[in-house]
């Protein structure tokens, strides 16, 4: 029970720090659209080329499936595509 009390406090403890984590009001220079909802439940090839074309200076559109686990780091040249195993967008992309 008592590591159960400890694991408690931590999560607690690592929610506070997230809004640090977060990214800044400013969005991110040079780029112009940051998300794409209209995107939701296309192939992720489709996706992926639009994004590509929309936006000349994310260099890294990744396709991820859904439930993965991926690093928490914001990046603002980097888009993900959460996919399912049809390969269909389910997650609006957004830049990070």
């Amino acid at each position: 029970m008592e590591k159960l009390a400890y694991v408690v406090a931590f999560l607690l403890l690592a929610s506070l720090f997230q809004p640090f984590m977060s990214q800044s009001d400013d969005g991110c220079p040079g780029v112009k659209k940051e998300t794409w909802p209209e995107l939701l439940g296309v192939p992720a090839k489709l996706a992926r080329e639009t994004i590509e074309k929309e936006e000349a200076t994310l260099t890294n559109v990744q396709t991820v499936l859904n439930g993965r686990f991926v690093t928490q780091d914001f990046r603002c040249d980097r888009v993900r595509l959460w996919v399912n195993v049809l390969d269909f967008v389910v997650q609006t992309p957004r830049v990070g």
